[in-house]
């Protein structure tokens, strides 16, 4: 059943502005799409085997100074053990759905839509917005409702503003679930410093709790990206809400990290990251915490051949995540072979994702196919 979520007067109204204020502009639509599907074997489920597919089709409007957006979500997975036991579930639903107003210095991009910043890779506290999951092949991740506006000004420094209304559902890092109804706003300060970038983020959501009536939720971030000869990274937040929930009033997380590319080969590039999380009543107490570290090592076999390999530890839990994926590209299509080595109860909190597809020992197959094509429309609409 295709269910079409929250389309509101807006974003049609801004949609239809832009197509009729294009008209004598160069203009053009582009139609592309991801089709992609998988199978493997997971031991830390009960139906351990798995199988499905997706599709994204997504088509683009551009024309000066404008561009609208809209794809779909086409999917269907399955899990099963042979012979005895299935479970099959599927969807037709919107992926991206947004219009844009672009000027030298400034953008309006209204509707669904992806947000994400922050210099962290695999260890991301400022993951707020989406839930890119560093192993996924596709880098898939549902997008939110609101409005994104951006200025940047000569010097390199940009602003954002935000305001989100209508996502309910439970994001990574978050403990309570979000109004759906009470719009939740931020904004974002990123600015050029020697040697890299700086960002000062806040961001402000009304929290449920059961029992209890919406709690104000204010965060606060700082993120930093440095290239010295090797890269060097920080992000930094502190989530507070405005009520006495015990450890659940305050949490703070410092991720930091290093990149390196070594002269080995084709290019051995390295990535290593550490998180502290802290949950506490007061703010930077740190007397309850969590610690994560991950690397990622990434090599180019060839033109056409790429392995990575990612760990996660955690430290408090004593678990150890282990997960490799072999890339061939030929043409469009992708092949990715997946194997990975986790404790049986997949818990370390990397996305917020309550699926456990890579829990306990396992492998995935996916074959992915990408396809584009564009069309003037100058003649179309003369």
């Amino acid at each position: 059943m295709f269910k079409l979520r929250y389309i509101t007067k807006p974003v049609l109204l801004l949609a239809l502005f832009l197509i009729s204020s294009g008209r004598g502009a160069s203009q053009q639509i582009i139609f592309k799409g991801q089709l992609s599907g998988w199978a493997g074997y997971y031991s830390g489920a009960e139906l351990p085997l798995i199988t499905g597919g997706r599709y994204l089709p997504q088509v683009n409007y551009e024309t000066k100074g404008a561009e609208f957006e809209v794809a779909a979500n086409m999917f269907g997975n399955g899990s099963f053990k042979p012979f005895t036991e299935s479970l099959w579930s599927g969807d037709i639903k919107l992926y991206r759905g947004w219009a844009k107003l672009t000027s030298d210095r400034a953008e309006l991009r209204v509707g669904l839509q992806k947000i994400n910043f922050g210099s962290a890779t695999l260890l991301r506290p400022l993951m707020w917005f989406d839930r890119v999951d560093p192993r996924d092949p596709l880098q898939f991740t549902e997008g939110v409702w609101g409005a994104l506006g951006r200025y940047y000004f000569r010097n390199n420094t940009n602003i954002w503003l935000w305001m989100l209304y209508g996502n309910g559902d439970t994001r990574p890092w978050e403990i309570g679930t979000t109004a759906r109804w009470s719009p939740e706003f931020g904004g974002r300060v990123q600015f050029a410093i020697p040697q890299g970038e700086a960002a000062f983020t806040f961001h402000r959501r009304e929290a449920l709790f059961t029992g209890t009536p919406g709690i104000p939720e204010n965060r606060y971030a700082f993120d930093l990206k440095l290239d010295i000869g090797v890269g060097l990274s920080l992000e930094a937040t502190w989530i507070n809400k405005r009520a006495n929930l015990g450890i659940l009033t305050n949490q703070v997380m410092i991720s930091t990290g290093t990149d390196y590319t070594f002269g080995v080969g084709n290019g051995l590039n390295v990535i290593a990251e550490h998180l502290v999380i802290s949950s506490d009543n007061k703010p930077f107490s740190f007397s309850n915490t969590l610690n994560l570290t991950a690397l990622s090592g990434n090599y180019p076999i060839g033109m056409f051949d790429n392995i990575n390999y990612i760990l996660y530890c955690d430290w408090k839990n004593g678990g150890v995540y282990n997960f490799v994926n072999w890339r061939h590209t030929f043409g469009n299509l992708s092949l990715n072979i997946m194997g990975y080595l986790n404790p049986s109860q997949y818990e370390i909190p990397l996305t917020g994702n309550s699926s456990n597809i890579y829990s306990g020992n396992g492998f995935q197959i996916m074959l992915v196919y990408n396809h584009q094509s564009k069309k003037m429309l100058n003649k179309i609409l003369h």
